[in-house]
């Protein structure tokens, strides 16, 4: 019988009846699975990530990944990159709507605070996590389908709240204990306001057009649409043009002005180092004063791991009140390559402990056991499929549990388990029994057995601290 499938853009047939296998179909590339080696890492750093953005106050919002193609055009600029070329955008065939895979999430939430009515009452403070989709070449730390941890503070003016997000990021580079020597640094930059960005904007196209003959194809297209996106050029030759170029700050008036000291008195006050970059722009258009990203050398090119800003002109732009606003928004990704890159991920975690059970019949005792122990909170992966005592903790080890918990012949007569330790602890050595003062290996009643179990890991727990 013939079977059809489809592919990205034409119809793949197989045929079931002839001995030849059907060809595999793979997943988009630069749209990757995460297997569950790597869930591990990436649940750890969902929980400690949300938990710091619940400690500044700020509450979980979810918006879907399809959105109006509008919203995107308009919040984020017709003439940026995302939107020139980056968006998966199509016509549902329902309706005609224009629809699109949400490319980042700042629109999203700004659109869904408008929808709601969520600042009738006063600001809000709002945290969300998940996939944003971009159509671009796929190369590390980069991809066509990536996730983000994002803030959106709405309904404040204030620059202590900008300050404020900026030590927020500061204090997670201390929860994921990464060294002063090992952290991004942070470039920061005001854009000012709308007026002073259009003088600055008649500026930089009357520079520019002066070195017409210097500008590269992209530069020339830009230069009456998105000057500001020239400053941005990753092209080495036009370096030197670009370095000469107006500066925006040369442009801020006083008030501006005051809003960047107070943001950077506030970093300083806090002992949060920073470098001051007159030509950080950002890729979006809804931006404002404070503009700034966290950069390491540790990634090679894609070395933004963080950034925002305010942009105060974006919730009256998208139809509703006037109302400011500041964000930001990390790649998850990125930050996990970090991580690893600075030596500060380790090997990702197994279930507490993986039962053995190599006895003929004994499938339903070894079944209990581990329900036992799920009572009583501990993670367990129950062995499948019989096999030798070796050949079990072969797999015990594979798995990468904390505790092996075996049940043999002896154990399964006396009503005990046997306990074995698989990996040390926080302190690199294996616990010794008290009874035996040997490696950790030790015989009790079920009971007894979780009791030693759950004290070995509240001791790591403490040891390990916050």
């Amino acid at each position: 019988m013939p079977i059809t499938l489809r592919g990205d853009t034409e119809w793949v047939t197989g045929n079931m009846g002839d001995n030849k296998r059907p060809e595999k179909i793979l997943g988009v590339k630069g749209m990757n699975d995460l297997l569950p080696e790597e869930m591990a890492r990436w649940e750890w750093l969902e929980s400690l990530v949300s938990n710091l953005f619940r400690d500044y106050g700020y509450g979980q919002i979810r918006t879907p990944i399809l959105e109006s193609t509008a919203l995107f055009v308009r919040g984020i600029g017709e003439v940026t990159d995302i939107v020139e070329k980056e968006m998966y955008t199509f016509t549902d065939a329902l309706n005609g709507e224009q629809l699109t895979m949400r490319p980042e999430n700042t629109a999203a939430v700004v659109r869904a605070s408008i929808e709601h009515s969520m600042l009738y009452e006063g600001p809000r403070r709002l945290w969300y996590f998940g996939p944003m989709f971009r159509h671009e070449r796929p190369q590390k730390g980069r991809y066509r389908q990536f996730y983000q941890f994002g803030v959106e503070a709405l309904g404040q003016p204030e620059p202590e709240v900008d300050a404020e997000q900026l030590l927020m990021v500061w204090r997670l580079w201390e929860r994921l204990g990464i060294e002063l020597a090992d952290r991004p640094g942070l470039e920061i930059n005001s854009l000012g306001q709308t007026e002073e960005r259009l003088a600055h904007r008649q500026a930089l196209i009357a520079y520019f057009e002066k070195h017409a003959g210097d500008l590269d194809a992209e530069a020339q297209r830009r230069l009456h649409s998105n000057p500001l996106r020239i400053l941005d050029s990753k092209n080495p030759a036009m370096a030197g043009l670009i370095e000469g170029a107006p500066r925006l700050p040369d442009f801020l008036g006083p008030q501006s002005l005051a809003h960047q000291e107070r943001v950077l008195g506030a970093l300083q006050a806090a002992g949060v180092p920073y470098q001051l970059n007159p030509r950080l722009v950002r890729g979006l258009d809804y931006y404002n004063l404070t503009v700034f990203e966290w950069v390491t050398d540790k990634l090679g090119a894609q070395g933004t791991v963080c950034g925002g800003g305010r942009y105060d002109g974006l919730i009256e732009q998208m139809g509703g009140k006037p109302s400011p606003a500041c964000g930001m928004a990390m790649g998850v990704e990125r930050l996990l390559a970090l991580l690893e890159a600075v030596g500060r991920l380790g090997a990702s975690a197994g279930p507490d402990v993986y039962l053995v059970h190599w006895v003929e019949g004994s499938d339903s005792d070894a079944l209990a056991c581990a329900e036992q122990l799920r009572n009583v909170g501990l993670s367990v992966q129950m062995h499948a499929g019989g096999g030798s005592l070796k050949s079990q903790m072969k797999r015990a080890d594979a798995s990468g549990a904390r505790f092996a918990v075996l049940m043999g012949e002896s154990e399964l007569a006396s009503n005990q388990v046997t306990v074995k330790v698989l990996r040390a602890g926080e302190n690199g050595e294996k616990p010794l029994t008290p009874q035996t003062n040997q490696s950790a290996q030790i015989t009790l009643p079920l009971a007894g057995a979780v009791e030693w179990m759950q004290a070995l890991l509240d001791e790591e727990e403490l040891r390990r601290g916050p």
